[in-house]
């Protein structure tokens, strides 16, 4: 009877048996996931518009001078302010990553294809910051050669990635935008709701800074540790003006996205879907 059993009758083929749950695996179902949605693509566009657009409107105004009081640097990081608006474009992006499966009941698929649920949470990181770091750097470049064309077309001084501090500050621009991503995906899988989780980056990356501003000034030194200023001094502050140099500044806010990440996690694992 055994031997029955083992073998499948004439003309039928065994179903397939579908391979272990890895890593790999998990982050390829992530990625299809990720480009299906429309709005993937859409939030894309707009962060290279947005980029790409104010900083050629702030490239229109008067000419800039190099001089060693106004380095170029500093040109590069105003031309580069589209970023205040497109990183609320990126946060909601990686809130809607984990608010929107539970919006539509998904993630209880996904977590009973994964039990061990924190691959999940892995690959979703991996596929956001996959998909967030080479579009907003191909804004940041983009940016900083129409920028500087036009500002060069109106008689400003020339200025190229080879500048003290150019570099740094366009691939930063990307960095920047990266980590937001992440922490507006920590957030989303805290709070599941996608209202609740746009609410909580635009009170962290916007409403925290200037409202800490207008505290005594013994609690509004902290303002410049917040995630939007500490990120904010490896594109957007020189160093003078900021206590923090550019990547103890980055690193804080990498602070910021490991820690909710490791709270997402730790929910992740001990809450029901």
């Amino acid at each position: 009877m055994s031997a029955g059993l083992a073998a499948a009758p004439a003309g039928i083929t065994p179903p397939a048996v579908a391979g272990p749950v890895t890593q790999p695996r998990v982050v390829r179902s992530e990625w299809l996931k990720l480009r299906a949605l429309r709005s993937t693509w859409c939030c894309a566009l707009i962060t290279v518009v947005v980029i790409v657009g104010v900083g050629a409107v702030l490239a229109g105004g008067k000419p800039y001078r190099v001089s060693p009081a106004h380095p170029a640097a500093t040109a590069v990081s105003v031309s580069l302010y589209g970023i205040l608006l497109a990183q609320l474009v990126i946060g909601v992006l990686g809130v809607l990553m984990f608010s929107g499966e539970y919006g539509t009941g998904m993630i209880r698929a996904s977590l009973a294809v994964v039990p061990a649920r924190l691959p999940v949470l892995w690959a979703k990181l991996i596929v956001l910051a996959g998909l967030v770091l080479p579009v907003t750097l191909l804004a940041a470049v983009a940016e900083f050669f129409v920028a500087t064309g036009i500002q060069t077309a109106r008689g400003a001084s020339a200025i190229s990635l080879a500048d003290p501090g150019v570099l740094r500050t366009v691939i930063g621009a990307s960095l920047y935008l990266s980590v937001a991503a992440v922490i507006g995906l920590a957030l989303g899988a805290l709070l599941r709701k996608t209202a609740a989780g746009v609410a909580a980056f635009a009170g962290v990356f916007f409403v925290a800074p200037i409202v800490v501003a207008q505290l005594p000034a013994g609690i509004a030194g902290f303002a410049r540790y917040l995630p939007s200023s500490a990120g904010g001094s490896l594109w957007g502050q020189p160093l003078a003006t900021h206590p923090l140099g550019p990547w103890a500044g980055f690193a804080v806010l990498c602070g910021y996205a490991v820690v909710l990440s490791g709270l997402a996690a730790w929910q992740l694992r001990r809450r029901d879907a």
